[in-house]
């Protein structure tokens, strides 16, 4: 017997779920749930009760003044979402989100106005609790674009694309950030891998095969994939 399979899509302010029928290939359109702006990406709690949105009103012409990162139940029955208390304001526009690795902690990318990790607890409930305030000397480098946590060794990974030289203003180098982080959600600098010091390294996206010790870098500025090995 095939288990339920839900999606979920964002358009806009509007997050839509709707039924998979595998067999079928079909999608049955369900409820639509409005959050405060535009959605900038989503990421499910690893026990798939929740999930968590950031949302931003930044768009071309838009001030980017009112930034949120929201909680939504999921029903375990029907896959139909709620709010799991009120959205939370973000000091700025989150690019990317995920969670620590034992999903207690949540973790929003920032690029603009500059490079930042925002870290907020998850209560019991799989609401959000309060900000983790990080110290100071953390290196986010030039341009996150995607945050994501190894679930086998829980290392923290920023992707920093840097940006193209562009008329007078030099190339910005680019670079894979990792940190760590500990039982009280604080983050510390672990290592920076950046060839050539991060020239003509534009790092986009990564991912981790399910099952060796081996991360996948595509690389957004120069077009190659790229292949890790994990310790």
């Amino acid at each position: 017997m095939t288990s339920k399979v839900v999606l979920y899509s964002a358009i806009g302010e509007e997050f839509t779920h709707y039924d998979v029928d595998v067999d079928a290939l079909t999608l049955t359109k369900r409820k639509t749930i409005k959050v405060p702006a535009v959605v900038q990406y989503a990421w499910p709690h690893p026990d798939r009760h929740t999930i968590y949105v950031t949302t931003s009103n930044r768009g071309k012409g838009m001030k980017s003044d009112y930034n949120h990162v929201s909680a939504l139940r999921i029903d375990p029955a029907s896959g139909e979402l709620s709010y799991l208390g009120d959205p939370v304001p973000l000091w700025a526009r989150a690019v990317h989100l995920c969670m620590s690795a034992d999903g207690r902690y949540l973790l929003n990318a920032h690029n603009l106005p500059h490079a930042s990790i925002t870290v907020h607890r998850i209560n019991a409930d799989g609401s959000i609790g309060a900000e983790v305030k990080q110290p100071a000397g953390l290196e986010f480098g030039i341009y996150p674009h995607q945050i994501l946590v190894s679930l086998k060794t829980g290392t923290v990974m920023l992707i920093d694309r840097g940006n193209d030289a562009k008329g007078d203003k030099p190339e910005d180098p680019g670079a894979l950030r990792l940190f760590s982080i500990d039982k009280n959600g604080i983050l510390s600098n672990l290592q920076a891998v950046a060839p050539n010091g991060g020239y003509g390294f534009g790092p986009r996206h990564i991912d981790f095969h399910p099952t060796q010790p081996w991360m996948y870098a595509s690389l957004e500025r120069q077009d190659p994939l790229y292949m890790y090995r994990m310790q």
